[in-house]
Parts: structure tokens; C-alpha cells; sequence
């Protein structure tokens, strides 16, 4: 895979901006559609879209709903990079990760960063 195949989604929100949260995931999963690798890059908020369950209930009553398009995501490999630093600062636990994620930081998201990379924040 080329540098211009690979997508990072900045998400720093959860439960509190639903909108931002499922226009993230819609953008991430478009990417993997047309077979990019993909990394969610989760801080301040959004890293608890990481945890099992917690996106279950975002726009739940709404299509799409959040735990929809979360799953969807997972299931077609995207990983999610979670900024140890905002996580480690609420005092949430690793153990309950959900599949693909992972703790780390600026300098491993910088590598996968490689020149050419398109970028999306929400």
C-alpha cells in the first residue's frame, strides 16, 4: 500500500457531539470502502469511543446510529489510535479496548503518517 492510501480521522469528541462523531466514522469507512488503511486517531473525548459499549448509545434513535457505523468499522479493519495521554488523564481502563485499538501517541501516529497522507478532524 502507497503513502496516499492510507486515511487518518481525527475524533475528539463522543457522546457530547454526536454529529461530529458519526460524520467521523461515515468518512472512515468511506476511506475503507475504496480499500485504504485507515486510523481513527482519538483524543480528548473521543477516546472512549474506544471502550466496548460506549458507542452503543450515541445517536441511537437516529440512522445511522453510531454503534452501527462503529462496528461497521471494525469489521472492515480499521484501527483506532488512542492518545494515551487524554486516556490515561480520565483514568479509563485499557482492558475494555474494543478490537483494533490501541494506545499511541504523537510519534507512532507520525509514522504512519508518511508524506501524502490525507487527513480528516472532526
Amino acid at each position: 500500500m502507497s503513502d496516499g492510501d492510507r486515511v487518518i480521522v481525527g475524533c475528539t469528541h463522543g457522546e457530547e457531539d454526536p454529529d461530529r462523531v458519526v460524520c467521523a466514522y461515515l468518512t472512515a469507512g468511506a476511506a475503507l470502502d475504496q480499500g485504504r488503511d485507515v486510523v481513527m486517531w482519538l483524543t480528548v473525548e473521543g477516546v472512549r469511543l474506544a471502550l466496548r459499549g460506549y458507542a452503543d448509545g450515541i445517536r441511537a434513535d437516529l440512522d445511522p446510529p453510531v454503534k452501527r457505523v462503529h462496528a461497521q468499522f471494525i469489521e472492515k479493519g480499521g484501527r483506532f489510535y488512542v492518545c494515551p495521554v487524554c486516556f490515561n488523564e480520565r483514568e479509563l481502563d485499557e482492558s475494555e479496548f474494543v478490537e483494533n485499538a490501541e494506545l499511541k501517541g504523537a510519534t507512532p501516529l507520525m509514522e504512519f503518517a508518511a508524506p501524502g497522507v490525507t487527513t480528516f478532524t472532526y
